[in-house]
């Protein structure tokens, strides 16, 4: 792709311009400058070499202008290094696949990538990524961690209809309701602690389904209504807003830092925290109802006090007596 001797660090970094260009489209060079964490100095000379490799690059002027590449430009761009391999080798050990129907094709996938590299990459990497285990199936109490998985073909429908951007007719089963078919415009997939879900709009409505209750599923010819460009990151995030800020019950509670995150893991989300004055945590913290916050709450023992709300408090002193008294009296 360039001509002459190029450091390897520039290299990489204007393999990853052109990448930026290909992927995004134009780029001001301020832009440039910030995804590729140098100065926009930097980035002109960058561009100055890459014209002068041959690379198609032009420049459009005014207050909408940028750089760009050419349409239609293809390079070969460099191999993957050896930190590049691993990370690609290690990404495959997760479970993601499993939850969109991909594990074959990622399979085949590493297959290829392994292949292609050099002979002294392939073993270094490969004995590095051996090194490296990311969400093992169990944890250290050995509970194992289950994942969220569709029959392939109902995946494969769902996942052909978000990439292809078409409708989508899904037989679903909502919580406590009887399943029925609809038809949803697919934004995109998304995946949280082995959770998949489908973010979609119905009617012009913003609608969130779990993967897992997605019973059958049918790609409709029809192309799906919804933007061409899409921040999946921004649309969740907002989502998860909007649904915190419904009926969930926000509870004050102390706890004890080595039980900090056995909390969090059954919280919904976390609004204010502090330290207390004798070295526990005190915090914010929403669940979804009452039923809920005294489960998670009753999980942690005497490692954590609910001081807010005062009916929180007594369903659990209720829960407490109840259980001393069984055990007070004789057997």
């Amino acid at each position: 792709m360039f001509s002459g001797i190029v450091p390897p660090m520039r290299a990489d970094r204007l393999v990853a311009l052109v990448l930026l260009l290909r992927r995004r489209g134009r780029l001001t060079a301020a832009e440039l400058a910030r995804e590729l964490e140098v100065s926009t100095r930097t980035v002109l000379r960058d561009i100055e070499a890459l014209s002068a490799a041959g690379v198609p690059v032009y420049a459009e002027r005014g207050r909408h202008g940028g750089f760009a590449l050419l349409p239609g430009f293809r390079a070969e761009l460099a191999g993957l290094n050896h930190d590049e391999a691993v990370a690609l080798l290690v990404a495959g050990s997760g479970r993601g696949e499993q939850v969109y129907g991909l594990g074959s094709a990622l399979a085949s996938a590493m297959r290829k990538v392994v292949d292609a590299l050099p002979e002294g990459h392939r073993a270094t990497a490969d004995h590095a990524a051996r090194r490296l285990l990311i969400d093992p199936e169990t944890d250290l109490l050995s509970r194992r961690l289950v994942t969220e998985e569709l029959p392939g073909a109902t995946m494969a429908e769902v996942r052909r209809a978000v990439l292809a951007g078409h409708r989508l007719r899904i037989h679903y089963a909502a919580e406590g309701r009887a399943p029925r078919w609809r038809t949803v415009d697919p934004i995109g997939l998304v995946t949280v602690r082995d959770r998949g879900y489908l973010l979609a709009t119905r009617s012009g409505a913003d609608r969130t389904y779990r993967l897992s209750r997605v019973l059958a599923a049918e790609e409709l010819p029809e192309p799906a209504q919804r933007p061409d460009r899409v921040d999946l990151d921004r649309i969740w995030r907002e989502r998860c807003a909007r649904f915190l800020s419904g009926d969930q019950l926000s509870v004050l509670v102390r706890v004890d830092p080595q039980r900090r995150e056995e909390l969090l893991g059954t919280a919904l989300a976390v609004r204010a925290e502090e330290p207390d004055a004798d070295g526990w945590l005190r915090l914010e913290v929403t669940f979804q109802d009452a039923r809920h916050a005294e489960w998670a709450l009753w999980q942690l023992g005497t490692d954590a006090e609910a001081l807010a709300p005062p009916s929180l408090r007594a369903r659990l002193r209720e829960r407490a007596t109840a259980i001393a008294a069984r055990y007070g009296a004789p057997h």
